[in-house]
């Protein structure tokens, strides 16, 4: 498709069996302060009324575009999507996160203020519920210009819907990966394409929560498991070319353990602690020991917590996200 003005941001939707949640995600983006956007959403073989919503909403917003396929993953319908798509920038948003009206408005401010080094420029979020309601939020960090390392270590842009990117970096980092799927390691799609732009480009950060993110039990990134086997697929595919970085991949690669391994405790879902405590033998044996023994759970909870606590807070739980920022 030919590119459009300098200002369009192309907003692309994944939804597979998003009937639930789509009708919000749209109304958030339906709301930004920066107008000039087309949204397609990617119907990615959905069974449910997700192809209906999306029409429905098309019908009033000409913005709106319906796109269909059969089911490929996140990563095959985000880069279907941007395909088709002829924005100057682009916005990936997964079919059950919200957007702040001002989000894109913003992200555009400090590409205009930072010129054509920055290649990405990302928001921080909130965890919200099903009801849209926030249940955290956490101090995050605020790399901007060079961040490789700091990528190296662990995505902390935390989630596929904060970023908005330039097409030429997209375009030259090679587009979202949809082999991790076939390699039984779908997840960490984000964290790849982020590393790869930033092999290439500056960051940019603007330091406010503007994204919901819903991290449900259902999501992908619950599934603790198959987080650490795309984590360790990247890394293989990655690390290669940087070995001055072996050092981060691999404590990002024991962090990462250790947040999977409270998830799983909190959760009760003790097949998955029983995997990862394995994981953590092999990669991470100080965390290990200070496990080791046998200890009781509800003091495994103690522990990890505080771990989990350290690195941010619980804050303003309850409150709607539309309600956490003004505009």
């Amino acid at each position: 498709m030919p590119l459009m003005g300098n200002s369009t941001v192309s907003v692309v939707i994944p939804a597979h069996n998003a009937g639930r949640t789509i009708a919000e995600t749209l109304e958030s983006v339906g709301a930004q302060t920066h107008a000039d956007l087309e949204i397609l959403v990617v119907d990615d073989g959905s069974t449910d009324e997700t192809a209906q919503i999306v029409l429905a909403h098309a019908a009033t917003d000409r913005r709106i575009r319906l796109l269909s396929q059969p089911n490929a993953g996140v990563a095959a319908a985000r880069n279907a999507g941007i395909a088709a798509s002829g924005g100057a920038f682009l916005a990936p948003l997964d079919a059950d996160d919200l957007w702040h009206p001002a989000k894109i408005e913003r992200q555009l401010r400090v590409f205009r203020e930072g010129g054509e080094k920055l290649g990405l420029v990302y928001s921080w979020f909130a965890l919200i519920d099903r009801h849209s309601r926030v249940v955290q939020l956490r101090h995050r960090p605020r790399h901007e210009g060079d961040v490789l390392a700091a990528l190296a270590f662990h995505n902390f842009i935390g989630n596929g819907s904060s970023a908005l990117i330039r097409r030429e970096a997209f375009d030259r980092a090679g587009g979202y990966d949809p082999t991790l799927r076939a390699r039984g390691g779908q997840g960490c799609e984000d964290w790849k394409l982020y590393f790869e732009i930033a092999e290439r480009y500056h960051f940019g950060v603007v330091a406010e929560p503007l994204t919901g993110y819903r991290d449900l039990p259902e999501n992908m990134s619950s599934d603790v498991l198959q987080m650490l086997r795309s984590r360790d697929l990247c890394t293989a595919d990655l690390s290669p070319r940087h070995p001055e970085l072996e050092r981060a991949f691999r404590s990002g690669r024991n962090r990462l353990s250790r947040l999977l391994f409270h998830r799983a405790i909190r959760s009760g879902r003790i097949h998955e602690v029983a995997g990862l405590a394995l994981s953590i033998m092999r990669y991470d044996p100080v965390f290990f020991a200070m496990l080791a023994g046998a200890l009781p759970v509800s003091a495994a909870k103690g522990l990890i917590g505080r771990l989990w606590r350290s690195g941010g807070y619980q804050g303003q739980s309850g409150i709607e996200f539309a309600r956490l920022n003004s505009p």
